[in-house]
């Protein structure tokens, strides 16, 4: 794998989950659930800044990114015994909370006894060294600084994921595959735009090819295939499919031209391609430049490929299941590698089939992924009660090592193959 295939390889996962994660952050924001933190890639922090009550931060390593919500797997801000610097407003409320002591800075030194940083928003310890214990109110929206000075805003119960209603919760759970798709969406057209003309998946002649089945035939440019051997064409894709499937290489084809239908018969040529004999009667798709079929090719590229990963997806039991028809990691890796070659404009493609792949597989009702929530968020709707979070805890944390699982061994087949 080379250098340009590992920089599109870092581009493209990193593009699909930041993205992804995007969309889940933006919900979560609107629904005035807390980000604590929104990072730009994973492993140690290179820098971060603080906006709007989120922690913005850009991660060492440039694949992926997630997204803290207030009171998704939280733990302790502060430990007993711990010693900090407090910073207070006008009105004696703690504003800010740096843990780095030995450090420089400002702030009245504080010995943490105990805290509450989500009802009574209250520290309890030792102020300045003093030898009696005082019990300080902390501001709502008052600030941790971390020992790696990430500045954290603090969690307050009504600013948790499970504060918010059922339907932003639901909402938030779904916005991070409509991003995948979003994403998709905007590629898909941004690359017509940048190709000098696309074709629309219609099945009508584009060219015909001189000395070619098809010219001695009779077939004509802005010819409508509506058949081929009495079997209905509805895309250029089934045109192509149909004479490259037929063994005999012999085809009727029913045209309409000028309102007439015509049938013409003609036998197809076999040319040796890449190794690979195939048939070929001469014709091209007809190609459109114009703003609007641009526009519908994005449409149309999108929806064509979203079908086909679904038709993957329900047929991925059918014949017995084989983890040969999964792809992990090294499997994008690879097949990024090949694109690679292909150019830049090739990566796009294959990053947004990917990111349509990303977003349809989270909606699969797996608990731990955004599927499996949304199953959780309908039940919740229907009980007009939470599940008890004991259940909620099991179901996600056995969905989690079933993925874990699962990639592990998608991993292993990936290497061996």
């Amino acid at each position: 794998m080379n250098l340009t295939a590992i920089i599109a390889f870092i581009f493209v996962f990193g593009v699909l989950v930041a993205v992804h994660e995007f969309g889940h952050f933006f919900v979560a924001k609107k629904a005035g659930v807390l980000v604590r933190e929104f990072a730009i890639g994973m492993g140690p922090k290179l820098l971060s800044w603080h906006r709007n009550h989120t922690a913005y931060t850009v991660r060492i390593l440039p694949v992926g990114g997630y997204v803290r919500m207030a009171g998704l797997d939280e733990e302790a801000d502060l430990d007993s015994g711990q010693r900090v610097r407090l910073i207070f407003d006008n009105q004696k409320n703690i504003v800010k909370i740096d843990k780095r002591i030995d450090e420089f800075g400002e702030g009245v030194p504080f010995q943490v006894d105990t805290f509450d940083l989500s009802d009574d928003l209250t520290l309890t310890g030792f102020l300045n060294g003093d030898e009696l214990s005082k019990t300080l109110a902390v501001h709502h929206d008052a600030t941790i600084i971390e020992n790696n000075g990430t500045e954290i805003q603090i969690a307050p119960r009504d600013t948790w994921i499970q504060s918010a209603k059922v339907y932003k919760r639901a909402l938030i759970n779904i916005a991070g595959p409509a991003m995948n798709f979003i994403l998709a969406l905007v590629v898909f057209s941004g690359l017509a735009f940048a190709l000098p003309e696309v074709t629309l998946n219609e099945p009508i002649v584009g060219t015909v090819q001189n000395n070619m089945p098809a010219k001695e035939a009779g077939l004509r440019a802005d010819d409508q295939i509506i058949a081929i051997n009495n079997q209905k064409m509805s895309t250029w894709e089934q045109v192509a499919t149909t004479i490259s499937n037929t063994p005999n290489n012999k085809f009727v084809f029913s045209v309409l031209r000028n309102g007439n239908k015509i049938k013409l018969n003609m036998t197809a040529k076999t040319v040796k391609i890449d190794g690979v004999n195939r048939s070929l009667v001469g014709i091209t798709a007809r190609t459109y430049t114009d703003f609007g079929s641009r526009i519908k090719y994005g449409v149309l590229t999108t929806s064509t490929t979203i079908q086909r990963i679904w038709y993957a997806l329900s047929h991925l039991f059918s014949g017995g299941f084989s983890l040969d028809k999964l792809g992990g990691p090294v499997s994008i890796a690879k097949q990024t590698s090949t694109v690679a070659k292909t150019g830049f404009l090739g990566i796009l493609a294959f990053m947004a089939m990917l990111s349509l792949n990303l977003g349809i597989m989270n909606l699969i009702p797996i608990p731990a992924l955004d599927g499996g929530k949304l199953v959780l968020n309908a039940i919740e709707a229907v009980l007009r009660r939470p599940l008890p979070a004991s259940i909620e805890n099991v179901v996600t944390i056995g969905g989690a090592i079933f993925m874990f699982v699962l990639m592990i061994a998608v991993t292993i087949n990936d290497l061996l193959r």
